[in-house]
């Protein structure tokens, strides 16, 4: 089968049922394509005739690695290292010099600080945030620094904490100079130096779900996220997120959402052209 049949009738639906409830993405009536394009491999992988034989194989398959591979394709989004420069601007010039300050003040040391990625993908922004605090700081030693990354995907999260990307993901964003300061050269492919990986762990997490961490975050990174989800599950997202933040602690979520009329309890922050989010006191 070298092209996967058309999703027919209630194939789309039964569907669409079933990654909602999976990973909380919406596919409306007009997303049957993205099901055809990232689900035809696995149809072909499986022998699968039909949509919903491939369904049947996936909610039967006791192993549940047909339900992972489901997921992994599905939620496979754009990323790439300091994508959208301008959170990592905010990040660089505003929100960790003021932490850095506060904590300098509360005299805690080695001074904390605690960073959350959020649907973390394959772990560009988690590192790109971890080579934004090497190029801030310079030097680790005083701070105690720890990025977790969540995502839905198995796969994805493999991926970012195996930490080695090709010359064509280092080539979208990391500069010549950052590649041989932040990266050492491993077969082909470039692995982040053991200095940045050891700041991040990952585990996999559904966001519409309650999450359980080792403490509250500085910073909350949730960019393109929620434009997956309707309206009551973005509202699930942002209330779950919100219990994970600190006092004085900052949402960044895509350039192209908001959340203002939708979470009541957050704020509104601006600095320069981005805009940030606090939870209201």
């Amino acid at each position: 089968m070298s092209r996967p049949p058309p999703l027919k009738g209630d194939e789309l639906p039964a569907w669409g049922e079933y990654i909602a409830k999976a990973c909380g993405v919406r596919l409306d009536s007009n997303k049957g394509y993205l099901i055809e394009s990232r689900l035809g491999p696995l149809m072909r992988e499986t022998g699968a005739e039909s949509w919903a034989a491939l369904l049947r194989k996936v909610k039967t398959d006791p192993t549940r690695q047909l339900h992972t591979k489901v997921i992994s394709a599905i939620t496979t989004n754009e990323t790439s290292f300091f994508r959208d420069q301008a959170p990592f601007q905010l990040l660089r010039h505003k929100l960790l010099p003021e932490l850095i300050d506060r904590r300098t003040q509360e005299r805690a040391k080695p001074i904390p600080i605690r960073i959350l990625s959020a649907a973390c993908s394959t772990g560009q922004e988690i590192y790109t945030t971890a080579i934004v605090l090497k190029e801030l700081l310079g030097d680790f030693n005083g701070y105690d620094i720890r990025i977790l990354g969540l995502d839905v995907s198995q796969e994805a999260i493999a991926q970012a904490s195996y930490a080695h990307y090709s010359q064509l993901e280092l080539s979208r964003g990391i500069s010549p100079q950052q590649l041989t300061r932040h990266f050492e050269l491993v077969g082909n492919q470039w692995k982040v130096r053991d200095e940045l990986r050891a700041t991040a762990t990952f585990r996999q997490a559904n966001l519409l779900e309650p999450i359980s961490t080792p403490g509250l975050f500085d910073i909350i990174f949730c960019r393109n996220v929620a434009i997956y989800f309707n309206e009551p599950d973005k509202v699930r997202l942002f209330k779950n997120l919100g219990r994970l933040l600190a006092r004085q602690g900052a949402l960044i979520i895509g350039s192209t959402e908001s959340i203002t009329n939708l979470c009541p309890e957050w704020e509104p922050q601006r600095y320069l052209r981005t805009l940030y989010y606090t939870k209201k006191t």
